[in-house]
């Protein structure tokens, strides 16, 4: 591994990472990695059906305390999964048997988990580089089991605070998460470079807090058009983070 390689941006005290979409993703948003995993298990719906289940799980997952602290991310992602295949069932969009759905869902499941895998491992090594010269917080919209989610793919141990949206009661985008990363690690807002997937919920927001910005520029959801001069750095790996 590499190690004492310089970041590209000078005068930097400490950095908030972003985790879904930023180190699980490698800066593709969730909405179009999971449509992407059922195109791939030829799943006979499109892609504005399978966006309304999407929409479903994501509205039941944040309303309905389902996913418990201890919950794995393995787990996460079943029951993600199978909320969006029984609103596809019920809606109509998807009119298939039992053992069918109960087939689609271990294959995308598996698919999209060994993905997670290859790709949290590479975020691994960037981290480990970075924790020997700056401060690193985690900052998340999660469920309430980040912790073990870490844990589950070797990311606990890097971040010296992890600031969740379900554990303080604020939730991107609103700036004030990210205030409190940086009050966390105790430097001037202008020297924390926030580090995120989605110029909506981390960029915009983590300027507004008086952060520098680093866009992990992958596969959109909505496919808009941004201001590319607003982030200081547009990156599409973890290690274009480095001169």
């Amino acid at each position: 591994m590499k190690t004492n390689r310089e970041l590209r941006l000078s005068g930097v005290k400490g950095i908030i990472f972003d985790y879904g979409g930023t180190l699980d993703t490698a800066g593709n948003h969730w909405g179009r990695i999971l449509w992407e995993a059922y195109q791939r298990q030829a799943i006979p719906i499109n892609e504005t059906q399978f966006r309304s289940a999407y929409i479903y799980a994501e509205r039941t997952l944040g309303s309905t305390p389902i996913i418990q602290s201890s919950y794995t991310f393995y787990e996460t992602l079943s029951i993600k999964i199978r909320i969006e295949m029984e609103q596809l069932y019920t809606s109509g969009a998807w009119n298939a048997q039992e053992k069918e759905i109960e087939n689609a869902q271990k294959a995308i499941l598996t698919d999209l988990y060994a993905q997670v895998k290859q790709t949290t491992q590479h975020s691994r090594t960037i981290l480990q580089e970075l924790k020997q010269n700056y401060p690193l917080v985690l900052v998340s919209n999660f469920y309430g089991n980040i912790n073990e989610v870490l844990t589950e793919f070797g990311l606990n141990g890097f971040f010296d605070t992890i600031i969740e949206s379900a554990v303080v009661g604020i939730r991107k985008p609103d700036p004030r998460i990210f205030s409190l990363g940086v009050e966390a690690l105790g430097a001037e807002a202008c020297k924390i470079v926030v580090v995120g997937d989605s110029f909506c919920k981390d960029i915009e927001p983590a300027i507004k807090a008086g952060c520098k910005t680093i866009w992990f520029k992958g596969k959109d959801w909505e496919q808009q058009n941004y201001d590319e001069r607003i982030p200081d750095l547009i990156i599409s790996d973890l290690d274009q983070l480095f001169v």
